[in-house]
């Protein structure tokens, strides 16, 4: 899973008001380089949420020197939209699980795959 999709994800859960960002509990994590695509990338940046990003690079251990504001005019920084780009497309979980941070509910990962089917009982 890899952290773009993460930031796109939360618990629905039943009773659950805050589910968002889960939280990544990790066992493996691959980086993996993927062609750079400056305008693929400037055009995600204002669909994420900024914060949730930096946390789950954070959980990974893989921020780098990612800053803790968005940088003015990122569309010209190529240098930024490289550091976003590694994060968001090449860091990758492939095993482990996503905990919603209210209920606690975990959603296991598997060669890379998040499973957020919800039990009967929790719809």
């Amino acid at each position: 899973m890899k952290l773009l999709t993460h930031n796109m994800l939360t618990s629905h859960v039943k009773g659950v008001t805050n589910g968002y960002p889960l939280l990544i509990k990790a066992t493996e994590v691959k980086v993996n380089e993927v062609d750079f695509n400056a305008q693929f990338v400037s055009r995600m940046i204002p669909k994420l949420e900024w914060s949730a990003l930096l946390q789950a690079a954070d959980e990974l251990g893989q921020r780098q020197d990612l800053p803790s504001e968005l940088v003015a005019d990122f569309e010209n920084n190529e240098e930024f939209l490289k550091k976003v780009h590694r994060v968001l497309l090449e860091v990758e979980v492939m095993e482990g699980c996503l905990q919603c941070p209210e209920s606690g509910r975990q959603f296991p990962i598997s060669k890379g795959i998040p499973n957020m089917l919800l039990n009967e009982e929790e719809l």
